[in-house]
């Protein structure tokens, strides 16, 4: 892959798995240094940043942030700085989900599901975007969901983050149309990873379905194609919103879901 990123620094939340780990390889092969970040084992993630760093010769550090507080996100950008000075390339990847009817919604984890899905995407991008202007460029990739246009049963605190990261992302590429900055949305419908993975087991006991039943006749139900994405579909296209060629690109809600929005 062409080194177009070579000089530029990516902070991606959410990345030590997933999608976001995808798109940190993804950037890393393109040339950028990488600030990844989650919360897990030491020995894992150490494992990650080194496997990153060592197969395209990058820098890289990895940070283990709580970024449900907003402690953990002005950390996060404030180490992100020290390191290497500057990001220029911020993907809003984090998140977590919680499946029951809003009469039987945790008022807890409602506040942590808006808290880590919008509440943190929206400090970040207050704390990234001086350094971008500073540098006059800059990337923000914001991983919404088909969520972000449409509603599901049983998810209420997740399809409202969502909804709210869409329009965020809308106002901050307006704000920052002039600067050589863009702002887009990733909007997958079902990708295979552990978040869509452990949500099944809750889907299961609010529908009372098989495992097999929530994967074919919910999880999938709306996807035309009847098949997940992958990580890697979802990191090369926040490869290609990095490019010149998507320097007019902002502002877009762009739907990787299978058709399921197209309905």
């Amino acid at each position: 892959m062409q080194m177009f990123l070579k000089g530029k620094t990516a902070l991606v939340t959410g990345s030590t798995s997933g999608i976001g780990l995808a798109i940190a390889y993804a950037l890393a092969g393109a040339g950028a240094d990488l600030v990844i970040t989650g919360i897990g084992e030491p020995d894992e993630m150490e494992d990650a940043r080194r496997s990153l760093a060592d197969r395209h010769r990058v820098k890289a550090i990895c940070l283990n942030v709580d970024l449900i507080t907003r402690e953990g996100t002005h950390a996060m950008v404030e180490a992100a700085r020290d390191a290497f000075g500057h990001v220029d390339i911020l993907v809003n990847n984090a998140g977590m989900q919680h499946v029951a009817p809003v009469d039987e919604f945790p008022p807890e984890r409602w506040d942590q599901i808006i808290a880590l899905n919008l509440t943190a995407a929206f400090d970040a991008c207050r704390l990234c975007i001086p350094m971008m202007k500073a540098r006059g460029w800059g990337r923000i990739i914001n991983t919404a969901s088909a969520h972000s246009t449409t509603a599901s049963p049983f998810k209420a605190a997740y399809v409202s983050a969502k909804h709210g990261l869409a329009g965020l992302t809308k106002t901050i590429a307006l704000e920052l149309a002039q600067h050589n900055i863009t702002a887009n949305c990733i909007s997958p419908g079902y990708v295979w990873t552990p978040l869509v993975e452990n949500q099944i087991p809750d889907t299961m006991k609010a529908r009372g379905l098989s495992r097999e039943a929530v994967i074919n006749d919910v999880l999938l139900s709306g996807q035309p194609t009847k098949k997940f994405s992958q990580p890697e579909d979802i990191a090369a296209l926040a490869v290609f919103l990095c490019r010149d060629e998507a320097q007019n690109m902002t502002g877009s809600n762009i739907a990787v879901d299978g058709g399921w929005t197209a309905q």
